[in-house]
């Protein structure tokens, strides 16, 4: 721009204006690949999907995914764990010291800090009640354990009169009536289950190929590249923990072990600040997409209880 332009925008601030306010705004970690059922103000959703196979020469249906999620003084540790794929993970090596050191409120400070699981799979949306545009399109549906247990279940029932089903099969395969509710507090999948064993799209195997092809790929979410090196995710978790690795914050992150129910810390939690709750919001829109971390197996009541009431309001506002 030379000096006659620079002269001819002499109090104009709206293009100025502008770019500050494009700056301000608030990064979007929403992922369109994924799709999660929409509650209403009460919690409650419904939709029926239809777990789809492995996609192309892939041997599994759904990838396994270890995550970290906790703030220490130094601000959010939220990470893909590198345990996923075999890897080291310096989180899990701090907790495992913690663990061992025989202190309880050590093994606390662990379980806030643990690694978390999630499973990830292709979906198609049979019907999606509040977002029709959805339906008969093939989205990525993130899920935990609780799910998961009704897909092994639904593989091998507890009772002899029951017959096995393979979710993932597009001829013997079964919807699934995915049923939300909210439940003392927590998001609650209990009252899931499957449909009778059906055909998909009455096996017309044309549309079963064509739907087989436009799946996503499941080891890419998992590949090598998805997860940082030691030494970044140690100089990460440095900056977080600072100097002591029993650094942390009392609105950290918590999650329930597969065994046990949540355990949370009762430490007074420190006055936000600004960059606190700038971190909180990026922290909860990207997990927004996540259903588990709004259930039993991801939060914890209490945990949210006690957080600051400007966080805890931005987390309200993304449920």
């Amino acid at each position: 721009m030379g000096f006659s332009d620079m002269k001819k925008r002499s109090g104009d601030v709206s293009a100025l204006s502008d770019k500050m306010e494009k700056m301000n705004d608030k990064k979007s970690y929403k992922d369109d690949r994924y799709w999660r059922p929409e509650l209403d103000k009460s919690s409650n959703g419904y939709a029926v999907i239809r777990f789809l196979p492995a996609p192309g020469d892939e041997e599994l249906p759904f990838a396994r995914l270890y995550t970290h999620g906790f703030q220490g003084k130094g601000g959010w540790f939220i990470e893909n764990c590198p345990t996923t794929i075999g890897g080291k993970c310096p989180l899990c090596e701090v907790n495992n010291d913690l663990w061992n050191s025989g202190l309880e409120s050590d093994k606390d400070i662990a379980r806030q800090r643990k690694r978390r699981l999630s499973y990830i799979s292709n979906i198609l949306v049979v019907s999606d009640p509040s977002n029709p545009q959805n339906e008969g399109k093939v989205f990525l549906y993130k899920y935990g354990k609780k799910i998961f247990d009704k897909i092994q279940e639904s593989m091998k029932p507890e009772f002899a009169d029951e017959t096995p089903v393979d979710p993932f099969d597009f001829w013997k395969g079964a919807n699934f009536k995915l049923k939300v509710r909210k439940v003392a507090g927590y998001i609650n999948y209990d009252k899931s289950e499957f449909e009778a064993q059906s055909a998909l799209f009455d096996g017309d195997d044309t549309r079963l190929e064509d739907l087989w092809k436009s799946e996503y790929s499941l080891t890419e979410i998992i590949a090598p590249d998805q997860f940082k090196s030691y030494e970044e995710l140690k100089a990460r978790l440095n900056d977080v923990l600072g100097n002591d690795i029993r650094s942390t914050q009392d609105d950290a992150v918590t999650e329930t072990a597969e065994t046990s129910e949540p355990e949370v810390t009762t430490a007074p939690a420190a006055a936000p600040t600004a960059e606190t709750e700038e971190d909180a919001l990026s922290f909860f829109n990207k997990l927004a997409a996540d259903d588990e971390w709004k259930t039993g197996e991801g939060w914890s009541g209490e945990w949210l209880r006690s957080l600051p009431f400007s966080i805890m309001r931005i987390y309200q506002q993304r449920i």
